[in-house]
């Protein structure tokens, strides 16, 4: 409910109150390169990992969005899209919205189910990042050269946070103690920031034009992908708490930076703002469908 109010309470505020689009977009690099960074990097240092399955889990999510992510490419020539087309559904069928699956996490399993999410965040952001910078190189509109395939991936603030997360937590450092509250509070205005964006980005005109691009890539990220996590998860013989967060997060809607993504990389924007404005909605539904179905 928290989640679904607050995106509902972004796309009025844009609609009707803050129509300034310089506003938003701000609010989209703060979230992305300083608020959420800071959640990771705080979340991944002090989260108490020391119960939970971190290498199990990260091997499942990283084998599962692969397999996925082949399995689209695979099917490219199926789909008789050009090639910045394409890049919107592949971005569709993989990325997903942190901010959801951190509130969603935390609302199921308190301060275990956020050590869960760092975990996954730390797991998924890179591989998701790695796969799509590759496709964009691959069809995007803006060939990218090997150097700046390399560039995308080393000055990424969320890669950036989630290294420096692990790496503290690797060697058990403690953050600062002048720092690490200044992180937690930064990190828990990430969310609701992020919902609020959420809602103010979502164009619904725009998802009319784009329906066959919107059920493939929907297909893939509400079903295919969690139902791959599922199976990698049980023949891993992940625990319950470890499983339900590991699929739910596999089955969020894509996330609102794909259209900055698409913008940058000469992806078609256009495109992928509808297939996440209708993932948005569609996400409402689809993720509490897959918690009720997933047996832990």
């Amino acid at each position: 409910m928290p989640v679904v109010l607050l995106i509902g309470l972004g796309f009025a505020l844009k609609r009707w109150m803050i129509q300034g689009e310089s506003f938003w977009s701000g609010a989209e690099r703060l979230g992305y390169r300083v608020l959420l960074p800071a959640l990771f990097l705080h979340g991944l240092a002090a989260a108490d990992t020391h119960d939970l399955p971190v290498r199990t889990l990260a091997a499942v999510l990283t084998v599962s969005t692969v397999v996925v992510a082949v399995v689209v490419v695979a099917f490219r020539p199926l789909m008789r899209l050009p090639g910045d087309g394409f890049t919107s559904v592949f971005q569709g069928s993989i990325r997903f919205n942190n901010y959801i699956g951190v509130t969603i996490a935390s609302g199921l399993y308190g301060t275990r189910g956020v050590a869960i999410a760092a975990v996954c965040n730390a797991t998924i952001v890179p591989t998701v990042n790695v796969l799509c910078v590759l496709v964009f190189a691959r069809f995007g509109g803006a060939r990218l050269s090997p150097m700046d395939i390399a560039r995308q991936l080393v000055t990424n603030p969320l890669i950036l946070a989630c290294v420096a997360g692990g790496l503290l937590q690797a060697l058990d450092l403690a953050l600062p103690p002048g720092i690490e509250p200044a992180l937690q509070s930064l990190g828990a205005a990430s969310m609701p920031l992020g919902l609020l964006c959420i809602g103010a980005a979502l164009r619904f005109g725009q998802a009319r034009a784009w329906t066959g691009p919107i059920v493939m890539s929907s297909t893939a990220k509400f079903a295919l992908l969690p139902a791959v996590t599922f199976l990698v998860a049980r023949s891993a013989g992940l625990g319950a708490s470890a499983l339900l967060v590991a699929v739910l997060f596999q089955a969020l809607p894509t996330a609102s930076s794909s259209y900055i993504m698409a913008r940058q990389l000469g992806g078609d924007a256009p495109m992928m703002a509808g297939i996440t404005a209708t993932q948005t909605l569609l996400g409402l539904a689809a993720v509490p469908l897959v918690a009720t179905l997933v047996p832990t």
